[in-house]
């Protein structure tokens, strides 16, 4: 697919100039353009035909390059127009600026500050689209593709809204950063990014954790035949596969600090080497990457660099843990209920409401991930049509822990000490009250059958002794 999505304009009058200015810019995978000679043209290209930037000379017959400056920036102004021309005034390069160019470039110009420029303004365009995208979605507060989000079990507000800004920044080839614990569903919402891609290129993935520099940069960048001892042919890179698509780098945290500094490089110039060779390729492959850890805590240590971390960041979506949407729960253990029953022959099973109860006061550090081993391996084990609470008997409970039953006796003195029945008796009622009178998860977490918690509130009630 031709980068960027709407051309880059380029206008000259001098015709060799213009298939310069082509020339280098499709070696660096800028290949969507448009080239006019006549300056009484632009205006009309402009209003018949969607750009993304436009290259302007200055000094031109019949309009001048400052006149059609005014001009664009008054009909569109969203669109960037970078000046190059051949005078080298500071007057005339202050007046373009003012009148709102993007940039400014003095003739004979050196084409890496060119093609840097160019890339910069396409990348603003996009921003500009982005966002604008963004505010749209969120006026509309709906889903224009919610099929993208289908592996996704949620009904929580926070995620239907990162529904939105994933939508927004959808179509746009700036990198991507998500955050989250362990198992919140990092790479699910990465493959949801990439089919709201109009890209067709296909989706990889590699974690990067603990890989060496060497490695990392053969199996991103490939090598060319004789690159090293055993190279003997040609290997084509993840970024070369995942031309017109996305690359997900997972585990972006633990990437050693040499390998950072080629993906910043990478994501700057849009550039790369092979291993073994001194000529760049340019890539076009969309940079999603994903990490469970403290990027913030990691630069403070400068165990990651900082500018790499602003250029991740262009977009940023944090998943919240599912303690902080609980009321996912039941939708997510209907899901692993269904999925483990196929699994285990047991398609029939249902659940009661004191699962949902218990699941909810606990913290799950393993968030999504965690609860479906929960249920499978609850599943495995049941032997009715029913799901019950015992069957999660390995689960740690938020809240539901009673205290040591010493914490408060230690400074009593021993006159004052409870008796044995008395202590068992506070306990018990502790646990009733943190549990809103739930006999079920009261006897779980004392570690007593629920007949034995009813027979010891019973005798409370009577006044009788044990």
């Amino acid at each position: 697919m031709p980068y960027p999505t709407n051309a880059v304009l380029l206008v000259d009058d001098e015709p060799h100039t213009l298939k310069s200015y082509a020339m280098a810019l499709r070696m660096n995978g800028i290949d969507h353009l448009a080239t006019c000679e006549d300056s009484k043209m632009v205006i009309n290209q402009l209003q018949n035909r969607s750009f993304e930037l436009c290259l302007l000379d200055l000094i031109m017959p019949d309009v001048s390059g400052e006149e059609l400056l005014k001009q664009i920036r008054h009909q569109l102004p969203e669109m960037p127009v970078i000046v190059v021309t051949g005078v080298n005034e500071v007057e005339t390069a202050v007046n373009c600026m003012k009148e709102g160019a993007f940039d400014y470039f003095v003739k004979p110009v050196e084409m890496n500050r060119l093609i840097s420029g160019v890339k910069r303004a396409i990348a603003h365009r996009e921003l500009l689209n982005e966002n604008r995208l963004l505010k749209e979605k969120m006026l509309s507060a709906k889903l224009s593709t919610p099929t993208a989000f289908s592996g996704i079990i949620t009904r929580n507000q926070a995620m239907f809204s990162i529904f939105q800004y994933a939508e927004a920044i959808g179509p746009s080839r700036q990198p991507i950063l998500i955050t989250g614990e362990t198992g919140v569903g990092k790479e699910l919402m990465v493959q949801a990014i990439h089919r709201l891609s109009p890209e067709s290129g296909p989706l990889l993935s590699v974690n990067v954790a603990g890989i060496d520099d060497q490695a990392f940069s053969d199996t991103l960048f490939g090598h060319i035949k004789g690159a090293f001892t055993g190279a003997d042919r040609r290997r084509p890179g993840l970024l070369e596969q995942a031309s017109g698509g996305a690359l997900h780098l997972d585990e972006i945290g633990d990437l050693n600090p040499e390998s950072q500094v080629k993906l910043l490089r990478l994501l700057e110039e849009r550039e790369y080497f092979p291993l073994g060779t001194d000529t760049p390729k340019s890539s076009d492959a969309r940079i999603i990457v994903s990490t469970n850890l403290d990027l913030d805590h990691l630069q403070g240590s400068s165990k990651f660099r900082r500018d790499l971390f602003y250029r991740l960041c262009t977009h940023h979506i944090h998943i919240p843990p599912l303690r902080e949407r609980t009321g996912d729960i039941p939708l997510l253990l209907d899901y692993f209920l269904e999925e483990a029953g196929r699994t285990f022959g047991k398609e029939s099973l249902s659940w009661n409401r004191e699962i949902i109860e218990l699941l909810s006061r606990h913290s799950f550090p393993g968030n999504i991930r965690e609860l479906k081993s929960l249920i499978f391996d609850a599943v495995s084990r049941c032997t009715t049509d029913q799901l019950t609470a015992g069957l999660f008997n390995s689960l740690d409970v938020q809240g539901g822990n009673p205290a040591d039953p010493s914490t408060g006796l230690k400074n009593l003195p021993p006159s004052d000490l409870p008796t044995l029945e008395e202590a068992t008796e506070q306990l018990i009622h502790e646990a009733m009250d943190r549990f809103d009178n739930n006999k079920s998860m009261a006897a779980r977490v004392l570690g007593i059958s629920r007949q034995r918690l009813a027979r010891c509130l019973k005798k409370s009630e009577t006044g009788e002794s044990s």
